[in-house]
């Protein structure tokens, strides 16, 4: 019965620790395989062209008075392709570094719950009881260390 509750928290430790790396390990490499195709989509002139729309469209309604203010982007390119072209390596080792921290630490958590001290349930044949029975117990062997405490003491 032991054996097979150490069984069963070393696949739920190892389990955890696969779906940390799964989420820290999937996300960076589907975004590296879409990247040249995004890249590639976003560098054809009805790309820039659409920007080059939206920048105008902007320019036309920043003027005017209403509930919201519209800024004109000050880029030239479309944000995707900055964003893929010069922070892609930035957001992957972002994303390494809190996923692997966040997602570490909590790994740690449910490893640490998982191989924690067995519950002991009422029936156990291995010496558990109610709680009550336990609160005796602690109690009993509090007054007998308070007894051997005095001893030392004189």
């Amino acid at each position: 019965m032991v054996r097979r509750g150490a069984l069963l928290r070393t696949v739920a430790t190892a389990a955890v620790l696969a779906v940390w790396l799964a989420a820290l390990v999937v996300p960076p490499v589907m975004l590296l395989r879409a990247r040249a195709d995004w890249l590639q989509r976003l560098d054809r002139p009805e790309a820039q062209t659409q920007w080059d729309e939206f920048r105008r469209d902007m320019r036309q309604q920043s003027g005017r008075e209403g509930p919201v203010q519209r800024k004109v982007p000050k880029s030239a390119e479309p944000p995707a392709r900055v964003w893929l072209r010069d922070y892609f390596r930035l957001a992957v080792v972002a994303w390494l570094l809190f996923v692997g921290v966040l997602g570490g630490f909590f790994s740690l958590l449910v490893a640490g719950v998982l191989r924690g001290a067995p519950l002991r349930l009422s029936g156990d044949p291995t010496g558990g009881g109610s709680l009550s029975e336990d609160q005796a117990r602690r109690h009993c062997n509090d007054d007998e260390q308070h007894k051997h405490n005095a001893e030392n003491t004189q």
